[in-house]
């Protein structure tokens, strides 16, 4: 069977890794190419965010949480960093903590937080990884081709349809809207572990140590499409962080970028059919949590196809 997977984020790189690693012959047609999508910005930690139905959010995320422990001794790209969560107010465990096998609560969250979490979580260096994962692609007879496409191809047995925010014209999608979101990467600063601060939408706070940079952030603007970068946002970024992440004050400021999560009210993961018959499989709507649910949703998408 000859499958397109259209898009080259990390979700149409995993559903096409899936599909060819199992022996179906698999061409991604995207828009961007990988280091230009909107998962190359991402911070990567584990985390499932701004993602609905829980239910569903919940199996994808242990899925994918299980294959990237896997992934640390074979891909550099790829490791577990612990690192703590804090949060305003007190707040049940998530559906998603048993996944975690060290999940604790933090005894004394910093002034102006009520509660928080310890755990350990993969941390992806996305800028390595996504070419990794086009190596594997590739590895597995899989092939990626730059395609401007105003529509859904045809000539394949099957497509899938991994385009984020391009579903809103790939698949007549207006519920696939943008949460902009602005981070800053810095030169190394001595960290080990991550932190997430999450004092309101407004003040998403994180600090994620990566390979060879630390990634900071950031913002989570629903509807703004703006992919310029805001130096002012910039500043209030890194002031928030450095208030409970002192040692960045004096880190050297790499790069800031801008990405926009492609948020729905619920991820469409499914099969349809056009009018003629021909088999969709449409996977999209991941909002900030592409990474998280990746693998989890590739393993949906490859059980899909073999029942058509």
């Amino acid at each position: 069977m000859r499958v397109i997977v259209v898009g080259a984020g990390v979700i149409g790189l995993s559903c096409a890794i899936r599909l060819a690693e199992g022996g179906y012959d698999v061409a991604v047609l995207a828009r961007d190419l990988p280091l230009e999508t909107t998962s190359s910005v991402a911070a990567a930690i584990w985390y499932p965010y701004l993602s609905a139905p829980e239910d569903r959010v919940a199996g994808w995320s242990r899925a994918t949480y299980e294959e990237f422990t896997k992934l640390t001794e074979l891909e550099p790209s790829v490791q577990l960093r612990h690192g703590r969560e804090f949060l305003v107010e007190r707040t049940p465990d998530p559906r998603w903590a048993d996944v975690l096998p060290d999940l604790t609560r933090v005894a004394s969250p910093p002034a102006g937080f009520a509660d928080g979490w310890a755990f350990t979580a993969p941390v992806i260096d996305m800028p390595a990884y996504l070419p990794a994962l086009v190596k594997r692609l590739e590895a597995a007879g899989g092939t990626l081709t730059r395609a401007a496409l105003s529509a859904l191809p045809t000539g394949a047995d099957l497509v899938v349809n991994c385009t984020g925010l391009g579903a809103r014209l790939t698949a007549g999608d207006p519920t696939v809207t943008p949460v902009r979101g602005q981070v800053l990467t810095v030169e190394p600063c001595g960290l080990t572990d991550w932190l997430v601060a999450d004092r309101s939408p407004d003040e998403l706070t994180y600090v994620i140590p990566r390979q060879n940079d630390v990634v900071v952030g950031g913002t989570s603007q629903p509807g703004d499409w703006n992919l310029a970068v805001d130096p002012k946002t910039t500043e209030e970024i890194l002031e928030r962080a450095a208030e409970l992440v002192p040692q960045l004050r004096k880190a050297k400021v790499i790069r800031q970028r801008v990405g926009l999560r492609p948020a729905r009210p619920a991820i469409r993961c499914e099969l349809v059919r056009t009018r003629s018959g021909e088999p969709i499989i449409h996977c999209y709507g991941h909002g900030g949590s592409g990474v998280t649910l990746s693998w989890g949703c590739a393993d949906e998408v490859f059980e899909l196809v073999q029942g058509v």
